[in-house]
């Protein structure tokens, strides 16, 4: 699933998103479990999972640790993850600085691979509605290598309905990548919502479509759906279906956060 770039982002563990918006919990400590499934065409399709790691020294500070195997076709890699995030008041806005990496290795058959992946970012929201987020990441898997910086803006209409878009450019290395991305996020005390769509070309790699020449035009689309049961424990549904150049992939993902303690009671 590193092929695509939008491929090799959502492989970078389902911690990231975690990075920047669970900053302000007020768990002490959160354990993430993920795992997932896919069908590929002439394949037995693939799977994987991951653990993770999350604890707040404070309602502004993050460290998150987590490790993620994968498998698709003939291909395998596994990966560990490094992450963190600082927030602060600053002036009229509140600021998030943010920082991750992801290392590891694998085979796409016959030859071994590397997977490296970091980024770093800065989000700013602005009277707790308009939040503006600046990303810079280094792609460096299998013979994919370069840039792919991001620009994202997101606006909180009501408590209960935030959208938000994004794109992003390649520059330098051979991703040879654009994207476009939108999301609508719904939430409510029974269950959260989203829905979300990508659109641009990307530059696959060998281990997720067997295809290695660049430019191929990739749409995308998901959907899911959160819950809280009980105090301590979240569990989310995704249904991603993926199209590139005709190559179709559809991915189901299951993941469960457990909070453990509040800062409260650490400290």
């Amino acid at each position: 699933m590193t092929a695509t770039i939008r491929a090799a982002a959502v492989l970078v563990g389902l911690l990231a998103p975690y990075t920047v918006s669970a900053a302000t919990s007020t768990a002490a400590d959160r354990i993430s479990l993920v795992g997932n499934g896919s069908t590929l065409p002439g394949t037995n399709g693939g799977g994987g999972g991951s653990v993770g790691w999350l604890h707040n020294f404070n309602t502004d500070t993050l460290l998150t640790l987590g490790a993620e195997h994968q498998t698709l076709s003939a291909a395998h890699w596994t990966f560990g993850s490094l992450g963190g995030s600082v927030s602060s008041n600053i002036g009229d806005g509140r600021y998030t600085f943010y920082g991750e990496a992801h290392e590891g290795a694998g085979h796409d058959g016959p030859h071994a691979l590397k997977y490296r992946i970091e980024a770093a970012g800065v989000s700013g929201t602005y009277f707790h509605q308009l939040t503006v987020l600046l990303e810079e990441r280094r792609i460096d898997v299998e013979t994919t290598h370069g840039h792919l910086p991001k620009i994202g803006v997101s606006y909180l209409w009501t408590p209960q309905w935030l959208t938000t878009v994004s794109f992003q450019d390649s520059a330098g290395g051979n991703l040879g990548t654009e994207l476009t991305s939108v999301r609508i996020d719904h939430y409510s005390k029974a269950v959260n919502l989203l829905a979300g769509g990508v659109y641009g070309r990307a530059s696959p790699t060998i281990i997720s479509l067997g295809i290695v020449s660049p430019g191929h035009i990739l749409r995308e689309g998901y959907i899911g759906a959160a819950k809280t049961f009980g105090r301590r424990t979240d569990v989310s549904l995704t249904t991603d279906f993926l199209n590139l150049s005709g190559s179709k992939r559809w991915t189901l993902t299951l993941g469960f956060m457990f909070h453990l303690g509040s800062l409260g009671a650490a400290h």
